[in-house]
């Protein structure tokens, strides 16, 4: 057996350092002397005493590294409780920032919302109310009324200019051919009138 190998016994039997090793090769020596001796009663009393004590010892050794171990193992689930309660938490809490992410954008489109809503009430604010539309509204129907009659109106005054102007110009044309049938009437009047007085010139001079 290597020296390693007795260490690792050693180790392995002793593992706390609490002497449990030496106190077992105690109590084994105790056994073998206390086979093999012939003492006194008495002796063997005290033999028997100390063998019972060495046990004792190496008894509450032993279950209180029982104790140990138990409580190590109720530590160690204690702490894989705890991990797992860590790591449920943790999928919770990213679950609850995935909902506050999605709640966030959404306020922020409601917010979006709230300032177009209060810049569309603004510009509907700055309109003139119906009451007043209506009534700008029904001036304005008044006012086209007034135009077209006064476009009726005007028109018929202006098919009247025409017809009298054309009225006019045929009178005037009429007084125009009038004029001139006068005119050629003078005119062949006069070139009568010419003629005898040329022959009586003519007869005075023969």
């Amino acid at each position: 057996m290597t020296d390693e190998d007795v260490i690792r016994r050693r180790l392995l039997i002793d593992g706390d350092g609490t002497g449990d090793d030496r106190r077992l090769n105690v109590l084994q020596k105790l056994i073998i002397k206390w086979c093999t001796s012939e003492e006194s009663p008495e002796e063997n009393q005290l033999s028997l005493d100390r063998m019972l004590a060495q046990l004792a010892c190496c008894e509450h050794t032993f279950r209180k590294s029982q104790n140990v171990a138990q409580m190590n193992a109720i530590e160690l689930q204690n702490y894989q409780n705890l991990s797992q309660k860590i790591k449920n938490d943790i999928q919770e809490e990213k679950k609850i920032i995935e909902k506050t992410k999605a709640a966030l954008v959404e306020a922020k489109v409601v917010r979006k919302n709230k300032m177009e809503c209060d810049l569309l009430g603004n510009a509907i604010n700055e309109e003139p109310d119906r009451k007043e539309t209506g009534k700008k509204l029904e001036q304005l129907k008044n006012e086209l009324k007034n135009l077209k009659d006064c476009k009726a109106m005007i028109e018929k005054k202006i098919l009247k200019r025409r017809q009298q102007f054309h009225a006019l110009t045929v009178t005037i044309q009429q007084l125009r051919g009038t004029i001139e049938e006068d005119d050629d009437n003078d005119l062949n009047m006069e070139t009568n009138d010419d003629e005898p007085m040329d022959e009586d010139n003519a007869i005075s001079i023969n």
